[in-house]
């Protein structure tokens, strides 16, 4: 049985206040709970620790389960004296930072969207931290690239004119977009909780956030630029992968899970009948269950 779920803070990376959530069974004495193998999970665009507010309670029956929030998301807290500079390299030391504030040396990690090239990041910093990899729609290929949504990304990329760049912002942090990610591809879209799309809205319309998250979006190129390095430690580490995904995501497609056995051919891929945030979609017990599964296989 799991304990219930504490919400938490840490100053790391020069005066950031990184919010976090943690739990571990009920039946672990807190003198004990630094010897139990950690799940870290690592959330996306444009969500924070609390898309993972129900799977939490089911992975920590067995695990120490972490989830941050990243800067710019959820209810950490960025100084403005820090000039953080919001980028997915920035992400990877704030999250070293905050693993080394913790001393967690080893853990799984649980990538989705925007978790998957911090910690794919973090991984080539670190291979040896890494004992086990769940991705939900946390893409490391460019055949997951979904050009219903990363097509017009890519024309600013290409070309990031003031006015591409204003455009896409406006499109991007909308209510309607949000929502869209949200109940796209569901089954049921109007069981998608309206609390998870209109948190994320609501704390994209804080003075400069919109900015902040048009930046991250751009700068997600870096993150395409080095995929060959990510499938190079694939390659040379073979870390166990389970890639567990929407069948109807638009915005990470399902060859990006089918393409992990390239470089991993032991990898574990399988679909459920859900979109991008499959959590919200019904599909948060049949996840849970595999992950326990998949890692009890892998003697973690």
């Amino acid at each position: 049985m799991a304990g219930f779920t504490q919400v938490k803070t840490v100053v790391v990376d020069n005066g950031i206040e990184v919010f976090y959530r943690e739990a571990y069974p009920a039946s672990v004495g807190a003198g004990l709970v630094a010897a139990l193998p950690i799940i870290l999970l690592l959330h996306g665009f444009p969500s924070s620790s609390f898309q993972y507010r129900n799977l939490i309670p089911i992975l920590a029956q067995k695990y120490r389960v972490i989830a941050p929030d990243f800067p710019g998301y959820g209810f950490t807290v960025v100084p403005a004296a820090r000039n953080y500079s919001y980028t997915f390299e920035s992400l990877t030391t704030t999250t070293a930072a905050f693993l080394d504030a913790l001393e967690i040396k080893n853990f799984t990690v649980y990538v989705f969207d925007y978790g998957a090239p911090t910690a794919f990041r973090l991984a080539l910093q670190r291979p040896e931290a890494v004992t086990a990899i769940v991705s939900q729609s946390g893409n490391a290929y460019v055949e997951g690239l979904g050009q219903g949504f990363w097509g017009g990304v890519e024309k600013v990329w290409a070309n990031p004119t003031p006015a591409s760049v204003e455009a896409l912002k406006n499109n991007v942090t909308s209510f309607d977009t949000t929502k869209w990610q949200y109940t796209t591809g569901a089954p049921d879209p109007s069981a998608v909780p309206p609390e998870t799309y209109n948190l994320d809205y609501y704390l994209m319309t804080r003075p400069g956030n919109a900015d902040i998250q048009v930046g991250y979006l751009v700068n997600y190129k870096t993150n395409v630029d080095i995929y060959p390095d990510f499938q190079k430690y694939f390659r040379e580490h073979q870390p166990p992968l389970l890639a567990i995904w929407g069948k109807g995501d638009q915005i990470f497609v399902p060859p990006g899970a089918e393409a992990f056995k390239k470089d991993l051919p032991n990898a574990v891929v399988k679909f459920v009948d859900a979109g991008h945030f499959a959590l919200e979609n019904g599909a948060l017990k049949e996840i849970g269950d595999s992950i326990l599964a998949f890692l009890g296989e892998h003697g973690i």
